[in-house]
């Protein structure tokens, strides 16, 4: 089938949905996701970050679809033209999307672990407004110990369910969820039961916010000021698969979490004896420095690449003055003559 993305046509298998197309042909027409992960069944349809505008719906019916549909579970049909990134429409609904998200969010990010690779941050800076209308009082949870390894936050959580569909997918048995309906949705564990299975270290990892976080690694850095490698290790957990990123400060091992991609993914899930307790150099095999997009944060001041030099055609000393003027001058070297006055 062959679909239009904001004037980019590309050629798709049936079942392909619209977020999908697009992360094909990548750039700025990708519409941000908050809760669809390509890993997992059955998420997406939920955050409404996604929205996009379905100028003609096919060859066969080119009627426009009346509303914004969301991307991450809308199919592909041939012929179909979608405006993501160049409809005004679909700015002004994201734009709103983002402030109903950080209504009740909380401004933890100057003490947030998850800040520098936070998605919600990403869009707000996108999307988001510099003021809030929201005068009334935010909704607030009280702290709750969920296990030995991971912090909840429940004031900084959009109910994405992510964390729930990986305990579900993952593990065989799930002992959270989410609670209660409409605003008073909360994630929390049945009869506060801890989460202590061996794989739900990765909640950390698909959480787009700051809502679980890895209490190993607590306050310790920011993100921005360690050093991520590449790494594995022959791992004997089944399902876990070894590969993993390792966050260093010199030659500690700060915290090891699960590669992603460019969509901040997971490409595979790890268990948690290689998350939380393979902390030492000696454990692993490292890769090499682990690459990551050139406007990440994690990258202020990292991000090199070969510099071609700019050769300007015009007349010689222009641009670099006399080669005189050019050369330095040590205060030292020169001569103390205590018989001039100044």
């Amino acid at each position: 089938m062959k679909v239009t993305i904001d004037g980019q046509e590309i050629e798709v298998e049936a079942g392909t949905t619209i977020l999908q197309a697009a992360r094909m042909i990548g750039g700025e027409s990708v519409p941000p996701a908050m809760c669809y992960y390509s890993k997992l069944k059955g998420t997406g349809g939920k955050c409404r970050c996604c929205l996009v505008d379905v100028t003609k719906g096919s060859e066969a019916d080119p009627r426009p679809m009346p509303k914004l549909v969301a991307s991450c579970v809308t199919g592909c049909q041939d012929g179909m033209e979608v405006a993501s990134k160049s409809s005004e429409r679909v700015t002004e609904a994201r734009k709103a999307v983002t402030e109903f998200l950080l209504i009740n969010h909380p401004l933890d990010c100057p003490v947030c672990d998850q800040a520098g690779e936070c998605d919600l941050q990403n869009l707000s800076f996108e999307h988001g407004k510099s003021e809030t209308r929201f005068i009334e009082e935010k909704r607030t949870f009280e702290p709750e110990d969920i296990g030995p390894y991971i912090q909840l936050h429940m004031n900084r959580c959009i109910v994405c369910q992510r964390c729930v569909e990986v305990a579900d997918q993952l593990t065989d048995g799930r002992v959270h969820g989410v609670l209660n309906r409409g605003d008073h949705s909360q994630i929390s564990t049945c009869v506060s039961a801890a989460i202590d299975n061996e794989f739900s270290g990765n909640m950390i990892d698909v959480c787009p916010v700051g809502a679980l976080t890895d209490k190993t690694f607590r306050f310790k850095s920011r993100v921005w000021f360690n050093k991520p490698f590449n790494a594995h290790r022959e791992c004997t957990t089944p399902g876990c698969c070894g590969k993993t990123t390792l966050w260093m400060f010199g030659n500690e091992i700060q915290r090891v979490t699960a590669r992603k991609d460019e969509y901040h993914e997971v490409e595979d899930f790890i268990c948690n004896t290689c998350r939380f307790d393979k902390k030492e150099v000696s454990d692993w095999v490292i890769e090499g420095p682990r690459k990551f997009e050139k406007d990440s944060v994690i990258n202020q001041n990292n991000y090199t690449r070969k510099m071609d030099k700019v050769v300007i055609e015009t007349e010689k000393g222009i641009l670099e003055g006399r080669e005189i003027d050019r050369k330095k001058i040590s205060m030292a070297q020169i001569p103390l003559d205590n018989n001039k006055k100044a």
